[in-house]
């Protein structure tokens, strides 16, 4: 159990609590949610002790492993798939020892222990977690300097899972994935047995992966179990409760002065003054909890133009004369609501450049309607930002011709007030970056409105916001984004990149999930029909050539034995089903079949034909399990 007790603490004269409590069960998996601000990453900092209380406690049990994601892994030559594995720093302990020990006592204890944290299967759980983060097999090869550091976050997530720690803390793990990895994310943390905090303004990740909230507020900690979902009508309900019974308190104090005013110089009545006075002093108010105010986003309405606003035929584009998407035939309207769906290196933001004109053609045509403007949001402008500028400074660039009066007004509404509007961008919080970057993004009331991963640095009330500014906003939204909820609100058009092709997809977020997953599992049927070639031996030198010593070899062909004796266990089971399958579905299509056989014994049959399938379902992905475990040790 992790239990915080009265817990205060402050950083440069601010209050983040006082008085905080809070017991997290063991083993369950809790959403950190609160404004930005509150001190939630403070709270993960307190939790590893790199900060100190003022005072209160955390108690922790002492066995408790806590990891998290400090930074991104360096650029270093070491593979990802050995530096993903090299995060389990008691399986590599173990293995480095057995390779040199000669107590054969020792050696048994070790290889039991091996079996014990699973590593005859570490490098197939490791590429397993690389691979739901985007990274393919040759891609798992490759040293880390090659890839960027966004990527390198994503290694540096697949090391802290990989390793499994008792307490694994996870701040906005979400922030540098693509919606396939967040999607992925959201399954392997519902299945995670581990106690898991995790900060996020997902709502998608928080309803689908914790099992309770922590919600930071007021200096305090509360509790809640459940999701997102859960939490917050339940919170609600709270608020309503607590208004309410500040009213009702507000009218009993109104007539109890009332009546004191009335009768205290009555001398009939003068006690039951007194006794009311003493009431009142007694009496303590009920504060009704409130929520501050959410800055609100407000996007100025363009002026109409004739449809299409861009046209773009035949087009091929890519960088250094190499093509990146080809075949381009895309039209964009007035009203359309599109998302850019498609793993991470597709193209999205490629696509996204050229539509912003960002970005030229390498061929094709581009077309757009006269007096168009474009308005471009995205993640990596916060390199373009003039960090000794303030707010000010850089709207003052864009619109000279208004008044210092009216300038100053804009930036209040986007939530630069006077304390902030003549920072320094670089004393800015992330959040207000991302304000001021939209502001300029929308400024000159764009007619297409193009949108990568704007909500990084988002608070869940300010998503809600910008979600309710889009859909005020009468022109027309291309949305990149791994938030499926912002998504699923926002568009009504989904743009499918894949192959270096765009496609319409015809369908919601929930198809495109189902969509992610057959993909998949086409992918491990490839990798099952591959594994079922006939071999030239039951053993190769390459089943083994990643061994570091005989007695790892050992382990590793005894496990190797154990799987495919497993796998082919699934198989027979399979047969078995399908063969059943077959023979109820045979009858099942006999019309003569519901006509001979009594109604009870039709729903029985067709309960156990919907149970096969569900087995059947399991099994297969039992079967895909082992064989990729098979195939990582070959």
């Amino acid at each position: 159990m992790l239990q915080i007790s009265n817990i205060s603490f402050s950083v440069q004269g601010k209050q983040l609590f006082k008085d905080a409590s809070a017991n997290i069960p063991k083993g369950q998996k809790v959403g950190i949610v609160g404004r930005n601000g509150t001190g939630k990453t403070t709270l993960f900092k307190l939790i590893k002790n790199s900060l100190t209380l003022d005072s209160g406690s955390i108690k922790i049990p002492d066995y408790f492993k806590i990891s998290g994601i400090e930074q991104e892994v360096p650029a270093s030559e070491t593979s990802l798939i050995q530096t993903v594995l090299n995060a389990d720093s008691e399986r590599e302990r173990l293995l480095d020892e057995v390779a040199v020990c000669e107590d054969a006592q020792r050696i048994t204890d070790i290889y039991q222990r091996l079996e014990d944290i699973r590593a005859y299967s570490a490098e197939a759980r490791a590429a397993s977690i690389l691979s739901g983060l985007g990274f393919d097999n040759n891609a798992q090869q490759r040293p880390c300097y090659e890839f960027s550091g966004g990527w390198r976050m994503r290694i540096a997530l697949g090391a802290v899972l990989f390793s499994s720690p008792d307490l694994l803390l996870l701040d906005e793990p979400t922030n540098y994935l693509d919606l396939e990895g967040a999607f992925w994310l959201e399954k392997y943390l519902s299945k995670f047995q581990n106690t898991t905090l995790i900060i996020s303004h997902d709502r998608e990740l928080l309803n689908k992966s914790v099992t309770g909230i922590l919600h930071l507020y007021n200096l305090k900690l509360t509790y809640f179990s459940g999701n997102y979902e859960q939490f917050v009508s339940e919170r609600r309900l709270k608020l309503e409760q607590q208004l309410s019974l500040k009213k009702k308190q507000e009218m009993q104090i109104f007539q109890m002065q009332s009546f004191v005013e009335r009768f205290r110089a009555k001398a009939s009545k003068a006690k039951q003054a007194q006794s009311r006075i003493k009431m009142l002093e007694k009496m303590k108010p009920i504060n009704a909890l409130t929520e501050n105010a959410v800055i609100n986003f407000s996007f100025s309405p363009p002026e109409k133009l004739r449809p299409p606003l861009v046209v773009i035929n035949n087009g091929k584009v890519g960088y250094n004369k190499k093509a990146v998407l080809s075949r381009l035939s895309l039209r964009i309207d007035v009203d359309d609501r599109i998302a850019l769906l498609g793993a991470n290196g597709e193209g999205k933001s490629t696509l996204s450049k050229l539509i912003a004109n960002r970005l030229k053609l390498m061929s094709g045509e581009y077309f757009t309607t006269n007096k168009l403007r474009i308005g471009f949001f995205a993640q990596h402008q916060h390199d373009e930002l003039i960090l000794g500028d303030s707010a000010y400074t850089h709207i003052l660039r864009l619109k000279r011709n208004l008044s210092e009066a009216q300038l100053r007004n804009q930036l209040a509404s986007s939530g630069f007030n006077n304390d902030i509007v003549d920072l320094p961008v670089e004393q800015l919080s992330g959040g207000q970056k991302a304000r001021l970057l939209m502001l300029i993004a929308t400024i000159d009331a764009p007619h297409i409105l193009i949108l990568d991963e704007p909500t990084n640095h988002l608070d869940i009330e300010s998503r809600e916001a910008l979600i309710m500014a889009l859909n005020e906003y009468s022109g027309a939204v291309i949305l990149v984004s791994h938030d499926s909820y912002l998504v699923e609100t926002v568009a009504d058009k989904f743009w499918l990149i894949n192959n270096g092709e765009v496609i319409d997809f015809d369908g919601d977020m929930k198809d495109y999930k189902e969509y992610i997953i057959s993909e998949k599992r086409r992918n491990r049927q490839t990798l099952k029909t591959k594994s079922m070639q006939p071999q030239k031996s039951e053993y190769t030198n390459n089943e083994l050539n990643n061994s570091r010593s005989r007695k790892e070899q050992k382990l590793l062909k005894n496990n190797l034995i154990q799987l495919r004796k497993k796998r082919k266990e699934i198989e027979k089971q399979i047969e078995n089903l399908e063969a059943e399958q077959k023979d109820i579905e045979g009858q099942m299509t006999l019309s003569s079949y519901y006509i001979t056989t009594p109604k009870t014994e039709i729903a029985s049959t067709s309960k156990r034909l919907e149970k096969i399938n569900i087995e059947l379902k399991l099994l297969e992905e039992h079967w895909l399990e082992f064989s990729e475990k098979i195939e990582q040790i070959t």
